[in-house]
């Protein structure tokens, strides 16, 4: 079995969406953490944050379209955003009126971020939306290498749609949280997220 060092890699920074007492819950604390040294410390104060209606998916049993979050380690490689740049050092990739995410099982690109002319999709969701909920986001690597079709596509970190609405399966913060955390991030620390499992906590008093 690997070691907790082992699956965190040389990561340095860390989102942990913690996991509460139910899986089912729709509520729970995001808490950016980051390692000096050999100690893991908060970065800030935890922010309120919101996951699937569903609650957590266990490891492994995400699924498309159950409305759970899925639980596990995942790698944050690219921010998006309804803007041409933000405040960020993360890749960031500008979502456009011809931009989508394709969430069709049956689909060549599913699980992928194409142009509209390109796919043939039956389902698809539009990274600008008519809303706030995309204006700043970061891709959660969740079954993107490899892609398992139907196994759940179109995980992201971003703006809630409001304070304790649950997602479809997404992590959810307010907009004013999601810019700090867009801020803070770095390519060179390898963030990553931690969603609904216990054991891989870093070393560190989380608090409440």
């Amino acid at each position: 079995m690997s070691s907790r060092s082992d699956q965190l890699g040389e990561s340095t920074q860390i989102l942990l969406a913690k996991k509460h007492y139910s899986l089912h819950a729709t509520k729970t604390r995001l808490y950016a953490m980051e390692k000096r040294g050999d100690t893991w410390q908060k970065a800030f104060e935890p922010f309120e944050a919101t996951i699937g209606s569903n609650g957590f998916a266990p490891a492994g049993e995400k699924r498309e379209g159950d409305g759970r979050s899925p639980s596990g380690i995942y790698p944050l490689k690219t921010a998006f955003g309804y803007d041409k740049s933000v405040n960020t050092k993360m890749p960031y990739r500008q979502a456009l009126e011809d931009d989508l995410w394709i969430d069709d099982p049956d689909a060549e690109d599913y699980n992928r971020w194409v142009k509209k002319s390109v796919t043939r999709a039956a389902s698809y969701e539009r990274m600008k939306r008519d809303d706030h909920q995309y204006k700043y986001g970061i891709v959660i690597e969740y079954n993107t290498d490899p892609v398992i079709k139907g196994n759940g596509s179109a995980i992201f970190l971003h703006v809630w749609k409001g304070e304790g609405m649950p997602t479809v399966g997404c992590v959810a913060v307010a907009e004013e949280n999601m810019l700090k955390i867009l801020e803070w991030l770095d390519p060179a620390a390898e963030p990553l997220m931690i969603m609904g499992i216990t054991g891989m906590t870093p070393r560190a008093s989380l608090g409440p």
